[in-house]
C-alpha cells in the first residue's frame, strides 16, 4: 500500500441546514478526503498511470502541466509518489495556499502574471502556452489536462462510487466544468447506470460560455476557462446552470457555518446550481453534487479572510 491507494471512495452526506423544505434532497461527496484535499487526485494518478503504461512518460521524466493549483498538487502528489520531476505553469490568480502545496509536494513553479488577479481567457491561454514551450525540452511529458482524455477514466470510480451510495436512487448530478473532465466521467457511468438521470453542468454566470455567453472575469478557481473546453461533451449534459462569484462565495461561507462543511468556492457554486435543481424535482427525489476541495485552500482569500 502506497499514498496513491489512498484515493477515492469519499463519503457521501446529506446537506440539512441551508436547504429549504419541500425540495429534493441534497448529497455532497466530500471529494478534499482525498490525500491533497481535492478530487483532483482521481485525475492526476490516472494520467500518470496511463502515460507509464504506454511509454509516454519513461523513468526519469519530467512532468508538465499548466493549473490554477489544485489539479498541481495532485500531480506534485503523484509525481512525489512515483519518482518525477514536475514543472508547473500557474498565476497569482490563485490562492496563495495553493501555489504553497504545489511547491511543497516538488513542483518548480513558473508564475504567469493575470489581471488583476483575476481568472480570464487570456491567462488561460497564456498559461497553456508557456506550459507547451517548457513541454518541448527533452524527456518531458506535458499533460495537458484541458485536452487530455485519459483524465475523464479518473473520474469513472467517482460515478460508481455516487451510484453505490445512492443505491442507484439519484435523479441529478450537477458539477461546475473546468476541464469538463469530471463532469464527464462522471455522467457516462451514470447515464449507463440510468439513462434518464440528470446531468448539470455549473459555470460562472460572469463567463458563462457554455451557454453562448461572453467569456469574462471571474474568481471562481479552477472553473470557467473562457472558452468551450476541448473535452466537453454536449450530449451527455441535460442543463447548464450560471452562478454568479459572489453567491458562489456566500454559500461556501454558509456551508461552512450551517453545515460544518469547509470547502472552496465551486463547492458553493455546486450547491447553489444544486438547490435549483432541488427545488424543481420536488421531495422525493435525489440530487448529488460533490464538495470540490477544502475551504484550507482558500484561508488567504476574500472568501474566508477576515474583514
Amino acid at each position: 500500500m502506497d499514498i496513491l491507494n489512498a484515493i477515492g471512495n469519499t463519503t457521501m452526506v446529506k446537506l440539512r441546514r441551508v436547504v429549504t423544505p419541500n425540495r429534493a434532497e441534497i448529497f455532497v461527496k466530500l471529494e478534499w478526503e482525498n490525500p491533497t484535499g481535492s478530487m483532483k487526485d482521481r485525475m492526476a494518478e490516472a494520467v500518470i498511470s496511463r502515460a507509464e503504461a504506454d511509454g509516454r512518460l519513461k523513468p526519469g521524466g519530467t512532468v508538465v502541466e499548466y493549473t490554477g493549483g489544485s489539479t498541481g498538487a495532485s500531480l506534485a502528489m503523484v509525481c512525489a509518489a512515483k519518482g518525477y520531476r514536475l514543472k508547473i505553469v500557474t498565476s497569482d490568480a490563485f490562492s496563495r495556499e495553493k501555489l504553497d502545496q504545489m511547491a511543497a509536494l516538488g513542483a518548480e513553479l513558473t508564475l504567469v502574471p493575470s489581471e488583476g488577479g483575476l481568472t480570464t481567457k487570456k491567462l488561460i491561454l497564456d498559461m497553456v502556452e508557456a506550459a507547451r514551450e517548457l513541454s518541448q525540452e527533452p524527456n518531458t511529458y506535458w499533460t495537458n489536462q484541458l485536452s487530455n482524455e485519459d483524465s475523464i477514466s479518473g473520474y469513472y470510480a467517482l460515478g460508481e462510487e455516487i451510484w453505490r451510495q445512492t443505491n442507484g436512487e439519484i435523479d441529478a448530478f450537477v458539477h461546475c466544468v473546468g476541464t469538463a473532465a469530471s463532469l464527464r466521467g462522471v455522467a457516462t457511468v451514470l447515464k449507463r447506470h440510468k439513462p434518464g438521470v440528470g446531468i448539470v453542468a455549473v459555470e460562472p454566470a460572469e463567463s458563462s460560455v457554455l451557454l453562448g455567453g461572453q467569456p469574462g472575469p471571474h474568481k471562481i478557481e479552477g472553473v470557467g476557462i473562457g472558452y468551450m473546453p476541448p473535452l466537453w461533451d454536449p450530449t451527455l449534459v441535460d442543463e447548464i446552470v450560471p452562478v454568479r462569484t459572489e453567491d458562489a462565495k456566500a454559500m461556501a461561507r454558509r456551508l461552512a457555518r450551517e453545515e460544518a462543511l469547509f470547502a472552496g468556492t465551486s463547492s458553493g457554486a455546486n450547491v447553489i446550481a444544486a438547490m435549483q435543481v432541488a427545488e424543481r424535482l420536488g421531495p422525493g427525489a435525489k440530487v448529488v453534487t460533490l464538495m470540490v476541495d477544502a475551504g484550507l485552500k482558500y484561508l488567504n482569500t476574500d472568501v474566508y479572510r477576515s474583514r
